[in-house]
C-alpha cells in the first residue's frame, strides 16, 4: 500500500530561510537611521559623564564618538555603506572600551 501524504510531507526538508536583501538604497538608509541613534546616545552619555564628573577626557572620549558617527552619515550619504559600518562598530568599540580604560 502507498504511504500517507503526510509520511511523503515529513520527509521533506523545509525551505531555507531567506535572507532578506536590502536595496542600496535601503542599505544606505539603515545606516544613516543606526548612526544617528548612535550620535544621540553617545551625547546622552556625554551628558550623563559630565554632570558626574567634568574633565577634557570624557569631552575627547565622547566628542570623537559623535565625530565618527557624522562621518559614518556622510560615508552611508556617499554610498561607502560597508566602510561606514566597519568604522562604526570599530570606533564605538574603542570609544566604550577607551571609556572603560581610561576615565576613572
Amino acid at each position: 500500500m502507498d504511504a500517507p501524504a503526510d509520511a511523503a510531507d515529513a520527509d521533506e526538508q523545509p525551505p531555507p530561510a531567506r535572507r532578506v536583501n536590502l536595496t542600496p538604497r535601503q542599505a544606505r538608509q539603515m545606516r544613516i537611521v543606526l548612526a544617528s541613534v548612535l550620535m544621540a546616545a553617545m551625547a546622552a552619555v556625554l551628558v550623563i559623564r559630565l554632570a558626574s564628573r567634568t574633565s577634557v577626557l570624557v569631552v575627547g572620549v565622547y566628542g570623537a564618538a559623535l565625530i565618527l558617527c557624522g562621518v559614518v552619515i556622510e560615508l552611508s550619504r556617499n554610498g561607502r555603506t560597508r566602510l561606514g559600518t566597519w568604522l562604526l562598530g570599530l570606533g564605538l568599540a574603542a570609544a566604550l572600551a577607551a571609556d572603560w580604560l581610561l576615565l576613572p
